[in-house]
């Protein structure tokens, strides 16, 4: 039996939906990306993978703001 790992199903999905082009998209198109984005953000979140994210970014915010000063 196959099982799918449903945040890699919504990156891919999220990278389909991002791959066309602009001028083609609803308003409604673009809430749904957006909705599917937060969602792939909070299955994210609390695994090894997303505190690794988390991790990383905070560093590059917290190096540039000291670049900054």
């Amino acid at each position: 039996m196959l099982t799918i790992n449903v945040a890699v199903l919504l990156v891919v999905i999220v990278v389909l939906r991002l791959r066309r082009r602009t001028e083609a998209r609803s308003r409604f198109d673009e809430k749904m990306t957006v909705v599917i984005v937060l969602a792939l953000g909070i299955m994210l979140a609390p695994t090894d993978v997303g505190q690794g994210i988390a991790g990383f970014l905070g560093q590059l915010i917290s190096g540039v703001s000291q670049t900054g000063q």
